[in-house]
């Protein structure tokens, strides 16, 4: 299988604006993918945009995972569904794009970006910008068929520790080798800023397990906060994360998550927790 566009790709369809300014398009999870974590919905609306920004800047250049100022975490979509995708651009240039974006399940909000910032690096180091031009074509003409996204790779926190409660800690390793390096990058495999936020959701689930909720509730995640990453993941890095608990009022919850290499801080994030009714 030719896994460019295929094996780490989540807009079939795009439905131009011509204001330059926003993006609409469509995604069909595939019906035999039974994991389609919020995450990767999280990603969807982020590939809009940045198919917006290329465009803009005549695919000279390509935004990257930076900052995302909050993310809504609303609704779990479910194999077969039709994501709806959007898209606001506030600023784009040769440096950065600034935008929003949403993402709907019939009329229901699943998602919701806000204050996102993606630096513009050289398209050229990541991908080819001839085969982007050409996929940007098709997808606004007659769309792409769906149906070609073959389901993440197994990826598998380990605890190392922590104090029930009050701080999670584990250890992840990056695959030296996944279909999904050849649609994220071509030219330079990097492990996406999505499926990082999607470890920091497991990590944050794990030591939410450890909170006791109010009576008859339960802590769910609600909202990601203020998620910078920092530098490109390689193919193989080990990474360590760490999840602790900073405030817990009757309702809500405060997680502060890190993630780091052997060296350096590379990621950061708060994630928001709720408690909503047991089930």
């Amino acid at each position: 299988m030719n896994a460019h566009f295929r094996a780490f790709s989540f807009v079939d369809r795009i439905i131009p604006v011509h204001d330059g300014r926003r993006i609409r398009g469509r995604y069909t999870i595939p019906s035999e993918v039974v994991d389609f974590p919020l995450a990767l919905v999280g990603e969807a609306v982020g590939q809009l945009a940045a198919w917006a920004a290329m465009a803009a800047v005549n695919f000279d250049r390509r935004p990257v995972a930076g900052l995302a100022g909050s993310i809504e975490l609303l609704l779990a979509p479910r194999a077969g569904q039709v994501l709806e995708l959007a898209a606001d651009l506030e600023n784009v240039d040769v440096e950065s794009v600034e935008y929003s974006g949403t993402a709907h399940l019939d009329g229901r909000l699943v998602i919701r970006l806000q204050d996102c910032v993606g630096p513009m690096v050289p398209l050229a180091d990541f991908d080819d910008p001839q085969a982007l031009r050409n996929r940007f074509e098709e997808l606004c003409q007659n769309g792409a068929e769906p149906g070609s996204f073959p389901g993440l790779p197994r990826m598998t926190l380990e605890r190392v520790g922590g104090d029930a409660g009050r701080c999670a800690s584990a250890t992840f390793h990056v695959p030296s080798d996944a279909l999904l390096f050849a649609d994220h990058f071509p030219r330079r495999p990097v492990f996406p800023g999505s499926l990082l936020m999607h470890l920091n959701l497991q990590l944050g689930a794990a030591l939410a397990s450890e909170i006791s909720p109010p009576a008859g509730r339960q802590w769910v995640a609600g909202t990601v906060l203020d998620m910078k990453l920092r530098s490109f993941i390689p193919p193989g890095a080990a990474l360590q994360l760490e999840a602790v608990l900073k405030q817990q009022a009757h309702d809500s919850a405060s997680l502060t998550i890190e993630t780091r290499t052997s060296k350096d801080l590379i990621a950061t994030a708060r994630l928001l927790l709720k408690a909503e009714e047991a089930v």
